[in-house]
C-alpha cells in the first residue's frame, strides 16, 4: 500500500510558477510509476505528466509540454510537479498517483491504484 499526500497548491496570477509536492508513505516511491492528473471545474480528470519508476521515461500532455516538469527526490520519497508560465486554463484540482511498474498505458488514470486527496490550483488572468 502507498499513501500519497499532495501540497503546494494555491491562487496565483497568470505567468507565475508553482511547485506541487506529493509525499509517499508506506512504500518507497522509486519502485512505482508516478503520475500527475488534474480535474478542471466541470470537466473530466485528465492526464498531465507521468514518469516511469526508474525515471527513464517521461510523458507530458501537449497542453503542458515545455511548461511543466516532473521530478523525484528519492531520499524524501517525494515526487514534484514544477509548473511554470501558468495559464488560467491550468486551473484545476491536481492529483498525484502511483502504480506498480507497467510497460504501457502510463497516461491512463484507470491504471493507477493509489491517489492523493488533491490540491487546488487556481490561476487568475
Amino acid at each position: 500500500q502507498v499513501q500519497l499526500v499532495e501540497s503546494g497548491g494555491g491562487l496565483v496570477q497568470a505567468g507565475a510558477s508553482l511547485r506541487l509536492s506529493c509525499a509517499a508513505s508506506g512504500r518507497t516511491f522509486n519502485s512505482y510509476d508516478a503520475g500527475w492528473f488534474r480535474q478542471p471545474p466541470g470537466k473530466e480528470r485528465e492526464f498531465v505528466v507521468a514518469e516511469s519508476w526508474s525515471g527513464g521515461r517521461t510523458f507530458y500532455a501537449d497542453s503542458v509540454k515545455g511548461r511543466f516538469s516532473i521530478s523525484r527526490d528519492n531520499a524524501k520519497n517525494t515526487v514534484y510537479l514544477q509548473m511554470n508560465t501558468l495559464k488560467p486554463e491550468d486551473t484545476a484540482v491536481y492529483y498525484c498517483a502511483a502504480r506498480r511498474r507497467e510497460p504501457t498505458r502510463i497516461r491512463e488514470a484507470s491504471e493507477y491504484a493509489y491517489w492523493g486527496q488533491g490540491t487546488q490550483v487556481t490561476v487568475s488572468s
